[in-house]
């Protein structure tokens, strides 16, 4: 990024020293803000205004915006608007976002302050700025922003407005609304940006999907086995999976009627749930080929229940560890592999014993091992059923199992229908 030439544009458009405002761009960037928010901070501070870049605007279509055009003007159908706090600068700021679209296409926004428009308004946006977001350019409308309503409505081929089921939200989705019943809700403290702060965190369902959410200003409404309406929610990524979460700003309306939850999962192959960077809930299928190290009867920390080795937990060192049992499994379906983590309750019902049981067998082999040992020999091998929540980052896909069953699988039908599924004739 040319910080030199952002400066001396910004510099000689406000009439300060080029030094000055480099300097404080960099103050800026250090921090990761955005170039065209960096540059609009440095205009208010200078007294310029802030908005799109120093160029004329340009006019152009959604489908031709990139982060290489500084400041545009477009006319768009407004689909989505929610309402966001964030901290900026040390300070509070509520910001709208959401989607616009024309017929070309749809692009993300961000404004910086009340404009009026609300979905399904066609306006004419003016000296916006373009930043990327999500790998995708995104317009950025500030103080020197105008917006206009036009009177004829933009015909686009798009769903306007917030409503959507929970197997169709995405990560980076703004303003949405949701009728769901509230699956697990518990209450929790946390360390927030403001000191110690009480959240709601649990699961949400409708008939097509169940996801986790995250209240950050309770709301009563929801609790355990309730149907809601949430208003203007927003999305963000949680272990590989959309994650619900409702603000100050959102809306929490109780249902007359209750909201069906899907008793199912999506039924997937381990290459295509893995491709798709995680899921909440899937259920996949797959040979146990290995039982991995860390499986049988291990050692957990007292303080933060991470597993633990030879006595040390990586956050708080030398510990007096506590037994628990674990199994984890790598699961090959063909197409792909990952590991399956079964709980202490799972992992007895493969064992064939408890805690105790474990303990005992340790002790008379004189080697914690012989318990993995016994749990590889049960599972290696056989092809099982598995239902729970599917995170992918760099250290591979792991899959944290709420059920977990064996299934008799005849070797020739699992071959054809594997070699259907890869487009291979039998």
């Amino acid at each position: 990024m040319d910080v030199d030439k952002h400066a001396e544009e910004l510099a000689s458009a406000l009439g300060v020293d080029k030094e000055e405002v480099t300097e404080d761009l960099e103050n800026l960037l250090q921090y990761s803000v955005p170039i065209d928010e960096a540059k609009q901070s440095v205009r208010r501070k200078h007294g310029g205004g802030g908005g799109g870049g120093d160029a004329t605007p340009e006019s152009l279509d959604v489908v031709d915006l990139t982060t290489e055009h500084d400041n545009v003007t477009v006319t768009v159908r407004v689909l989505t608007k929610g309402t966001r706090s964030i901290r900026y600068q040390g300070e509070d700021i509520t910001i709208r976002e959401g989607e616009f679209a024309d017929e070309t296409g749809t692009v993300s926004y961000t404004a910086w302050q009340e404009f009026g428009f609300e979905p399904d308004d066609t306006v004419t946006v003016g000296n916006a700025g373009v930043r990327e977001w999500e790998g995708h350019p995104e317009l950025n409308l500030g103080d020197s922003t105008s917006v206009a309503l036009e009177t004829d409505d933009l015909d686009v081929p798009y769903e306007i407005g917030g409503e959507r089921d929970l197997i169709d939200l995405e990560p980076g989705d703004r303003g949405r609304s949701l009728e769901v019943s509230v699956v697990e809700v518990e209450g929790r403290t946390i360390d927030g940006r403001d000191g110690e702060t009480e959240i709601l965190s649990g699961v949400i369902g409708d008939e097509t999907a169940r996801l986790p959410f995250t209240d950050w200003d309770p709301h009563p409404e929801i609790e355990e086995g309730a149907s809601v309406r949430l208003e203007d929610v927003y999305v963000r990524e949680y272990r590989g999976a959309p994650s619900v979460n409702v603000s100050q700003f959102s809306t929490v309306e109780a249902l007359g009627e209750s909201v069906t939850v899907t008793d199912t999962a999506p039924s997937m192959s381990i290459g295509e749930a893995v491709a798709g960077g995680g899921l909440f809930d899937v259920e996949l299928t797959g040979n146990v080929i290995e039982v991995r190290d860390g499986s049988g009867l291990i050692q957990r920390c007292p303080e933060c229940n991470r597993a633990i080795q030879n006595g040390e937990c990586r956050s708080h060192g030398d510990v007096e560890g506590e037994d628990d049992l674990r199994t984890k499994a790598i699961l090959d379906d063909g197409t792909g592999t990952c590991t399956v983590i079964l709980g202490s309750d799972l992992t007895e019902e493969i064992y064939g014993g408890n805690l105790d049981d474990a303990r005992d067998a340790a002790r008379e082999a004189m080697d914690r091992e012989v318990v993995a040992e016994t749990i590889a020999e049960e599972l290696v091998g056989d092809a099982y059923r598995v239902r729970g929540s599917l995170s992918v980052d760099e250290y591979g896909a792991n899959m944290n199992a709420d059920a977990f069953e064996q299934i008799d699988e005849n070797p020739e039908t699992a071959a054809r229908a594997l070699l259907a599924e890869l487009g291979v004739g039998a």
